[in-house]
């Protein structure tokens, strides 16, 4: 990830706050269109839904730098599937110049004040299952689980998701795969093993590595050993790099206490 003028920059150069004023909800609009390299004018984050979202229990925040500058937010809304309600975060945008600083975990604690301000023990939210930086962040370092795949998560090709499950009152222990640093190559990209207890899904660290071409046939590999693990009763516990071009999953039982259901 990039780094620029931020690099250097400190806890105590910026707040993590509510984005409660225009010209802070302005700047997350002009971020989240930057970010995500957005060009249609019927794609982006309207204001308004920030402000009504602030109103309404659910979370808007952001960190600001001193001189005012958005650096990175993140936004959710309360949900419920019919069994449980939790604080559903549809979106932590960090600008490429701030990331690698810890500001997307800040983003993430900070929303879940929000929820538990709110009376919710859970919070949930989607990644792509290709985007392995991510997947590492979600669940090692935050110890959230992955408990469902949804195909096509944005009603469009190439959308799946992996929609994780962050229990706010309870730490899950770190998980330890069955193998810290196991052999792999790049011909076992998108090949999944099962030991019973544990499952094994590996994939390229940046899908960028992939050659042309091939990204379908990984995405559909992905996919089809998620739905395979899954329907075992296991969860997506851990994504690690293990060489320079390498990362694994590892699915294992589910932490989350508290009576378990299947839809997302």
């Amino acid at each position: 990830m990039g780094r620029g003028p931020a690099s250097g920059l400190r806890a105590a150069d910026f707040v993590v706050r509510d984005l409660d004023t225009a010209e802070l909800q302005r700047q997350a609009a002009a971020l989240y269109r930057r970010v995500f390299g957005y060009r249609d004018s019927d794609v982006g984050l309207s204001p308004p839904l920030l402000t009504a979202l602030l109103r309404n229990g659910g979370s808007v925040v952001g960190a600001v730098a001193a001189d005012g500058a958005l650096l990175g937010f993140a936004y959710g809304m309360r949900g419920g599937d019919g069994t449980r309600m939790y604080h559903y975060s549809q979106a932590a945008v960090v600008a490429p110049e701030s990331q690698g600083l810890g500001l997307g975990r800040r983003l993430k604690q900070a929303q879940a004040a929000v929820a538990r301000d709110t009376g919710m023990r859970y919070m949930r939210w989607s990644y792509d299952p290709l985007i392995s930086r991510n997947a590492h962040f979600n669940l090692d370092v935050l110890g959230a689980a992955g408990r469902w795949y949804v195909d096509d998560f944005y009603l469009h090709e190439h959308s799946d998701r992996v929609v994780v499950e962050w229990d706010l009152e309870r730490s899950p222990a770190p998980f330890a795969p069955a193998e810290p640093n196991p052999p792999v190559t790049r011909a076992e990209w998108g090949t999944w093993q099962d030991f019973g207890a544990h499952g094994r899904l590996v994939l390229p660290s940046d899908p960028a590595l992939l050659e042309p071409g091939r990204a379908a046939e990984l995405r559909a590999a992905v996919r089809a050993g998620f739905h395979e693990f899954l329907a075992r009763g296991l969860v997506a516990r851990s994504c690690r790099q293990v060489s320079g071009e390498t990362s694994v999953y590892w699915f294992a039982r589910n932490p989350i206490t508290g009576g378990d259901h299947d839809r997302a």
